[in-house]
């Protein structure tokens, strides 16, 4: 049975660098693609990607599998998240609140796509994925971040809530306005 992320990090604060390994590799596309989302440049994504997990490993002493003042089991990645949230509002407010846009990558450069494909259907998911990423931008940076959470970390409202020290009907709230935007601005809402 492989272990749980909470029994993990436990480990890791104890002192077992395996642990730490198997958390970084479970947890490291995700969190890297919410900062990089969540900020405007591949650099500043990366910088602040390696903060935050040096944050982690400065705070491991500190780690509880329960949410501060809730007395409840939160799972490792309301923790993490939480962390990466913090970093990015430091960062937010030393720049201002510029967002990103998602850069989008050509599937003819992609290694899986078969060798023979139609440049109109390249053309036309590349198109979605820009107008995709301009909306995703152009979101209020807390719908923004709640959205990202929910989808790059598979949190719920209430995890959500935890991270970022709102209330779980907030995070429902900015959510549900999330994706109903990104809906709208992709023509199906």
């Amino acid at each position: 049975m492989q272990a749980g992320d909470e029994q993990l990090m436990l480990a890791y604060r104890e002192g077992d660098a395996g642990a730490f390994e198997e958390i970084y590799r479970r947890h490291k596309g995700g969190l890297f693609r919410f900062v990089l989302r969540s900020v405007r440049e591949r650099a500043v994504a990366e910088e602040l990607y390696q903060e935050i997990w040096m944050r982690v490993i400065e705070a491991r002493g500190r780690y509880e599998v329960s949410a501060p003042g809730a007395g409840q089991p939160a799972k490792f990645s309301t923790w993490l998240y939480t962390i990466a949230h913090n970093r990015l509002v430091d960062h937010w407010r030393k720049r201002g609140l510029q967002l990103v846009a998602l850069d989008a990558q050509d599937p003819a450069a992609d290694p899986s796509a078969p060798m023979e494909y139609e440049p109109q259907r390249i053309a036309e998911a590349k198109q979605g994925l820009e107008l995709f990423a301009r909306a995703l931008a152009e979101l209020p940076p807390a719908q923004r971040e709640a959205f990202l959470m929910h989808q790059e970390a598979d949190m719920s409202a209430a995890e959500i809530a935890l991270a970022t020290g709102s209330n779980e009907e907030a995070a429902k709230s900015r959510l549900r306005y999330a994706v109903s935007k990104l809906k709208q601005a992709m023509g199906g809402g």
